[in-house]
């Protein structure tokens, strides 16, 4: 008997540590949420951690009513840049991987190059490119900014996701007479999921977190969540209530995707996403 429950004695110690990690991380969840319920003379630091005394709803309905139309915005950004953006880091990633050519020893390093150029280095000539091609200001600027961003660490992920397919796949679409778009359409996308999964869930984070960009790129009409919350907060009296209810409203969009694509992400990341 003790030979039987000593794997699983090992196991519980694993899971302890494991819990106390997520609930440091919940922390500040529940502090959203308890704060967001309050009303305004309950808010206080001396009783932050104190329940409410009652759920003042009314908290979400202001901040629901003052983000509303950001929160559209930013699903008009977030969307298109992460669908476009995932789509053409796929095929770049296919190309990389299983149709070599000339020079791409070269060109993966300088795409992936990409990843470490810090955004204020781009700012201003970025501003100044925008306003010439007339994208200053509004969402699609903001969304052609986070597709090219987005683009070497989604080639990436799918390029060392699709080296891991076997060549003999190719090789037998070819004899098939399948080209390279059909190999990629009819046999590498049906494989990818896992990765489209990773990618999406990745692109949809960094483009709704953004807040840097979108405060030089758009203006009050085109704002994005980010941008709008930021600026919810008074000049001399600030309602924390309310500032939290909206922080947690602003924060459900990816809470959701992990809550619902999170296996699938770590599913992704294990069957070679980021595997050489």
């Amino acid at each position: 008997m003790t030979t039987l429950s000593a794997p699983g004695s090992r196991r519980a110690w694993v899971y302890i540590p494991l819990t106390m990690m997520a609930l440091f991380y919940l922390v500040p969840l529940y502090v959203m949420l308890n704060t967001g319920f309050k009303s305004f003379d309950e808010v206080s630091l001396s009783t932050m951690w104190n329940l409410p005394s009652g759920f003042a709803f009314d908290n979400f309905r202001a901040a629901w009513e003052a983000l509303r139309p950001n929160l559209w915005n930013s699903v008009k950004i977030v969307v298109p840049a992460a669908t476009i953006s995932s789509v053409l880091g796929s095929v770049n990633g296919f190309v990389l991987a299983k149709w070599k050519f000339k020079g791409a020893n070269i060109v993966f390093p300088v795409l992936l190059f990409g990843m470490f150029i810090p955004y204020q280095a781009v700012l201003i000539p970025l501003v100044t490119f925008m306003s010439k091609i007339g994208l200053a200001g509004g969402t699609w600027g903001l969304v052609l900014v986070h597709v090219i961003y987005g683009i070497p660490i989604t080639t990436l992920i799918f390029r060392n996701y699709f080296a891991t397919i076997p060549e003999t796949l190719i090789e037998a679409a070819k004899i098939d007479g399948a080209g390279i778009f059909g190999t990629f359409t009819r046999i590498m996308l049906p494989l990818a999921i896992p990765s489209f999964v990773v990618v999406y869930i990745w692109q949809f984070t960094s483009a709704w977190n953004d807040f840097l960009f979108a405060v030089v790129l758009t203006n009050t009409e085109n704002w994005p969540v980010t941008v709008a919350l930021n600026n919810l907060a008074g000049s001399q009296i600030i309602a924390w209530n309310v500032q939290m209810a909206a922080s947690f409203l602003a924060a459900v969009p990816t809470l959701l995707i992990y809550v619902f694509l999170g296996r699938y992400f770590l599913s992704g990341m294990m069957s070679g996403a980021l595997k050489e």
